[in-house]
């Protein structure tokens, strides 16, 4: 549940850099299929807004009511995943709650402001798309009970119904900027390689689950120990038996293309054969050996040609998208937006805000 209070900063926790990614990942679906631009809108501190403005960026407003559904929605994830207690953690150098905020900020920021350049271009919502915005709403609305709808302030289905409306505006606009943009991508610059490894790691986790180098000491003993899983290799040993064995890495199979490890890694991967095995050679990760399965993993490289095209849309999009944010005026509401803090109440179990809304308009 969201209430207004004072945010606090509690104790750190060896889980942080996980909660911190799971914030990142999370934040990425609130504008799913927008192709966001890898710079959000920043909002400058000021006063002088209603009670319920937590932003404004030109004359358009975001409602406490709005930003209370975004958090409501995004929470139960979280909570699924750490615990109600996710709240009380630190992130790096901001709490968990801090960085949800941010995140959630920044992602209503940016459909407001591709609403205005929407607007800007002569982009709108059609008669059925307007009619599937309404049907949504009164779906989703229909889900909330009194718990929910409080946590969200008292929010109405005109004001899901508002909600709905930005969001298909946004992807309208993203669709109308990329709809020319149609690269013909290679089997060279998509191919992806799939490879075992045998990783012996040169580090270790402190308490708060920060890599620490070993000494020389330690490392010289880890290439040993590297060297003789090689030599049992090199006199017939099976490599997925010892893989089984030593591998130190969370991963034994990796599927990637160019671009996608570390350039130490990526260097020996594909220089290698069919079936073939490298040499021990060191990565940021430890002393490691990798098998060649697969030098062109069809399946994995037709993926990643949509993955390419997807992004290099988003590149044009951001493109457009950052000229014209800039040139917007960004007002946030501080003192409202400090308030408002993260808090379970077991009453509140809405999360289908965006889960409803994808039914109705699924590719946006």
């Amino acid at each position: 549940m969201i209430n207004i209070r004072k945010s606090g900063r509690l104790k750190h926790n060896k889980i942080a850099r996980r909660i911190a990614a799971l914030v990142a990942a999370c934040s990425c679906v609130l504008v799913s299929g927008c192709g966001s631009s890898d710079k959000p809108v920043k909002i400058v501190f000021t006063t002088g807004f209603a009670d319920d403005e937590v932003f404004r960026i030109e004359d358009s407003v975001c409602t406490l009511k709005e930003a209370k559904a975004y958090l409501v929605n995004t929470q139960d994830g979280y909570e699924e995943c750490f615990g109600k207690e996710i709240w009380e953690r630190e992130a790096g150098s901001e709490t968990v709650e801090d960085r949800l905020k941010d995140s959630v900020l920044a992602k209503i920021a940016q459909i407001k402001a591709m609403d205005i350049l929407a607007a800007q271009k002569g982009i709108s919502l059609e008669e059925d798309e307007l009619k599937k915005v309404s049907e949504a709403a009164t779906e989703y609305y229909s889900t909330l009970s009194e718990a929910d709808i409080a946590a969200m302030d008292g929010i109405t289905e005109g004001d899901i119904e508002g909600i709905y409306k930005d969001q298909a505006l946004a992807g309208k606009l993203y669709d109308f900027i990329i709809k020319d943009i149609n690269p013909e991508i290679s089997d060279d610059e998509a191919r992806m390689i799939t490879v075992e490894q045998i990783v012996i790691k040169t580090y270790s986790l402190d308490a708060s689950g920060n890599k620490v180098d070993f000494d020389d000491t330690a490392k010289a003993s880890a290439k040993v120990k590297a060297d003789s899983i090689y030599s049992k290799i090199a006199e017939g040993a099976d490599f997925e038996e010892l893989m089984l064995q030593y591998n130190e890495a969370e991963e034994s199979e990796l599927s990637f293309g160019k671009g996608g490890a570390e350039a130490a890694y990526e260097d020996v991967a594909f220089s290698l054969g069919g079936d073939e095995v490298s040499r021990v050679f060191e990565t940021s990760e430890g002393y490691t050996i990798i098998k060649c399965t697969s030098k062109f993993n069809l399946e994995e490289t037709e993926a990643r040609k949509v993955k390419i095209v997807d992004e290099r849309k988003r590149e044009v999009f951001g493109e457009q998208y950052d000229s014209f944010v800039a040139t917007l005026n960004k007002q946030l509401n501080e003192k409202l937006w400090n308030s408002i803090a993260i808090e379970s109440d077991e009453g509140v179990t809405t999360k289908g805000l965006m889960e409803v809304y994808h039914k109705y308009f699924p590719n946006n």
